[in-house]
């Protein structure tokens, strides 16, 4: 499966922007996917995902309340909505899927098997 990331911007501090992951050569049927960003000289971290089943989403601690992960199955696409955005949410961010993650794995970035190019988002102060 193929991913492609887009979306990305600058935004003032407390804007929004809607992330975009559109998959292609395969369903994302029976895949997590999950939302990762990595910031200048820091470690890629987990924003959000969804679970394999599609039925569950998790959400890191500093984007709860503020980011809403959906998806769109005719469009074979997973979106990131992210509101009231922080200086601190600048990084890219990259889509990821994987079909064989365990619940225990969603949230690191070793799970996931298919990467996207990942997009900049960056918030001005």
């Amino acid at each position: 499966v193929q991913l492609q990331a887009s979306g990305g911007g600058l935004v003032q501090n407390g804007g929004s922007l809607r992330l975009s992951c559109a998959a292609s050569g395969r369903t994302l049927t029976g895949y997590a996917v999950g939302w990762f960003r990595q910031a200048p000289g820091k470690e890629r971290e987990f924003v959000a995902c969804f679970s394999r089943s599609g039925g569950s989403t998790y959400y890191a601690d500093s984007v709860k309340g503020r980011f809403t992960i959906s998806r769109d199955n005719a469009k074979n696409t997973v979106y990131l909505q992210m509101n009231s955005l922080k200086p601190e949410d600048t990084a890219v961010y990259y889509c990821a899927a994987s079909r064989r993650v365990i619940t225990s794995m969603l949230a690191y970035s070793q799970g996931y098997d298919y990467w996207g190019q990942g997009t900049q988002v960056t918030v001005s102060s």
